[in-house]
């Protein structure tokens, strides 16, 4: 079982461009409606907060509008997919959803205006690994829930799926809340 946080940062992943250069983004500034998801392992909360808000986005007319992806503050699970609970609570939700779980990088702190961590440990990470030319706005996802749970709390070691629901039902509220705030 898993303590404590920890970061393990490699500046082989910091460095590594090719995923920003083969989409074709701008390293220099963020983009003007770009979020970035980040949770520990970016196998569970951070893709389904990526996968609901682009659902949410989409049946609002504007994810074309929007960049958006999921990350991890650690390294384990790099190239694997999410969850299969996570999956499959999305897949109940009828929300199809590819993805391989990546580490966050530097460029990411100045591609996206936008990085939501899931939990305070996230973003104390976040803040410890942005770069002094930073310009993404780091927040909790959480802040925008109309019910007030900041926390979008890790259901990696649940049994059963209950948490996983219970995280997607959270980034429903907190995409629908952010949306409204930030679209006109």
């Amino acid at each position: 079982m898993f303590f404590g946080r920890a970061v393990i940062f490699s500046s082989k992943l910091a460095s590594r461009s090719g995923f920003v250069a083969l989409r074709g983004f701008s390293m220099s500034e963020s983009e003007s409606n770009s979020v970035l998801f980040v949770c520990l392992g970016n196998i569970c909360r951070s893709p389904i907060a990526e996968a609901v808000f682009k659902h949410v986005a989409k049946e609002r007319g504007v994810l074309d509008d929007w960049t958006v992806d999921s990350a991890a503050t650690g390294d384990w699970h790099v190239g694997c997919k999410p969850d299969k609970r996570a999956l499959k609570c999305l897949k109940d939700h009828k929300i199809d959803y590819t993805h391989s779980a990546r580490q966050v990088t530097t460029e990411d702190f100045t591609r996206f205006k936008y990085i939501f961590g899931m939990d305070e440990d996230n973003i104390s990470t976040l803040r410890d690994l942005a770069p002094k030319k930073s310009t993404a706005q780091i927040e909790l996802f959480g802040k925008y829930d109309p019910q007030g749970k900041t926390i979008i709390r890790d259901p990696y070691y649940d049994d059963g799926s209950k948490g996983f629901e219970e995280a997607y039902q959270q980034c429903l509220r907190c995409s629908n809340a952010f949306l409204d705030e930030v679209v006109s």
